[in-house]
């Protein structure tokens, strides 16, 4: 019988693997994920705009969807993992995320959208991003 390692209330002990234990006090942040500059009141306001005729969380997502796809002004260029892109649109991925969609010459890639970095300033349109990645939470 083998030995292994794990984590229960701060002390190691012989059982069930470290793999499977809960990571405690760490705060994992996403690539595109920034701390917002809008107020979370202004946040709260456009969920509620973009999600008033939503029932089910289906329909707020197609709502969200529409609402990004309606308001951001692309073409944009951002930097994605140290390369520029151009983000040339967005869509509704069939596995229900929203993706950006980003060109680099004749290379075309979709990037979720809550994994996309904002260029600085952010593109006209890019609240409905920051409202969608608040919903999200």
């Amino acid at each position: 019988m083998g030995f292994c390692l794990t984590a229960g209330d701060g002390v190691a002990t012989a059982g069930t693997p470290l793999l499977n234990a809960p990571v405690l006090n760490r705060k994992v942040q996403r690539y595109g994920q920034a701390m917002s500059t809008w107020e979370p009141a202004v946040l709260e306001a456009l969920i509620e705009e973009a999600t008033v005729d939503a029932y089910g969380e289906d329909e707020q997502l197609t709502s969200f969807f529409t609402m990004i796809e309606e308001n951001l002004a692309v073409p944009f260029t951002t930097t994605v993992l140290g390369v520029e892109v151009s983000v040339v649109g967005v869509d509704l991925a069939e596995d229900g995320r929203v993706v950006a969609r980003c060109a680099r010459g004749a290379v075309r890639q979709d990037i979720g959208i809550l994994d996309l970095p904002l260029p600085k300033p952010a593109p006209e349109g890019s609240q409905w991003i920051e409202a969608y990645r608040y919903w999200t939470r």
